[in-house]
């Protein structure tokens, strides 16, 4: 590897106006990218163009917009996903290294000189380089519930809102898993894949600022669609998957609990069976306001927000259940069929540990 690494930019999208920040942010890179920006649009030819009015004058030439599913969607359908995504993007990219980030951060001004430094010298076995994360917070007041949300990402691991991987190991391993339908677990899924498979991700100096979008107050409710996505991991890489990708095991449990705890208050209230109504109640209500006041605690506690925690705090833990055990039956059928392009994506490439260990990269 030389000292100018050589990098293609996938970045996944919808359109969204960050979008033309982080193209203002590449042309504004005190070296010039050694790539093209490939930008993958997820959205219908009928929302209208991706990129209105055209890249940054100072990247002329060197963007590429690829569709995923163009066309009008039918009635119903949804976007195909950030993974069906970057895997478009990188399957269309021609450097060695694929430089994903995500359409809602603002690399640093010196992102690409520090970013081919980082991969400059990299050993065979290394198949990925993350960057740092930076989300900053308001000043002058604790961060609201979603803020704190969005502030965790500068502790995750492999966070593809800024990783570059080498592209001979993308298609040693078939890419991203297209059955992670949501900007979720999908990054951890690949990177399992690729330790396993006997390679590192190492974490490079290159620093990118991740703004804090607005949201809407049910954000947090829409978020538990997530553990869908955890059933499907559970499915593909055991119960202990948590600790091989260094994610907290989070509220799942307590979630459960309290969803049983209101219906069987509901059940008994039916049944007229009034002090197991009751008790049931209790417990329901004990753990709700639990979960609210954990969320109110470390925020503003200002009226709206204080609102917004105790009405989600209500919504939550049904819609984490709801969506834990439907992706428990979605897994079963999911792991059955491929996720990926190539086949056997979760097995170890015979002789790539020996490939490795001769000092060779494995071959595109």
């Amino acid at each position: 590897m030389t000292a100018t690494a050589s990098f293609d930019v996938v970045v996944p999208t919808v359109g969204r106006p960050s979008l033309r920040d982080l193209l203002d942010a590449l042309a504004a890179q005190v070296e010039r990218l050694p790539g093209r920006v490939v930008l993958v649009g997820d959205r219908s030819d009928r929302d209208g163009p991706l990129l209105p009015g055209g890249p940054p004058a100072a990247l002329a030439g060197r963007v590429a917009v690829v569709q995923l599913g163009r066309g009008p969607r039918r009635s119903g359908s949804r976007p195909a996903g950030p993974a069906a995504a970057r895997n478009l993007g990188w399957r269309a990219a021609t450097a060695p290294w694929i430089a994903f980030l995500d359409d809602d951060v603002v690399p640093g001004p010196t992102w690409a000189a520090d970013l081919a430094a980082d991969l400059a010298g990299l050993p065979p076995e290394v198949a990925g380089s993350q960057g740092r994360l930076r989300v900053p917070l308001p000043a002058g007041r604790r961060p609201s519930d979603w803020e704190r949300n969005v502030h965790g990402l500068e502790r995750a691991r492999w966070a593809t809102a800024d990783l570059a991987y080498r592209r001979a190991v993308l298609a040693e391993l078939g890419g991203f898993d297209e059955r992670f339908p949501r900007a979720y677990r999908e990054d951890a899924d690949l990177a399992l894949r690729a330790v396993r498979a006997g390679y590192r991700i190492v974490r490079g100096r290159r620093v990118t600022t991740h703004p804090v979008r607005p949201a809407g107050r049910l954000v947090s409710v829409r978020l538990q669609a997530g553990n869908a996505d955890d059933a499907l991991m559970r499915a593909l890489h055991g119960p202990r998957w948590r600790e091989a990708a260094g994610v907290p095991r989070g509220r799942r449990p307590r979630h459960l609990a309290v969803t049983a705890a209101g219906l069987v208050a509901l059940g008994a209230v039916a049944a007229k069976r009034r002090r197991l109504a009751l008790a049931a109640a209790t417990g329901w209500l004990a753990g709700t306001g639990e979960l609210a006041w954990a969320r109110i605690a470390p925020g503003p506690r200002d009226p709206a927000e204080v609102g917004t925690m105790l009405a989600t705090s209500v919504l939550i833990p049904p819609a984490a259940a709801w969506h834990w055990l439907v992706g428990l039956a979605a897994a079963r059928r999911d792991v059955r069929r491929p996720g990926v392009a190539a086949p056997g994506c979760h097995r170890r490439r015979p002789g790539a540990a020996a490939t490795r260990r001769a000092g060779r990269r494995p071959a595109l």
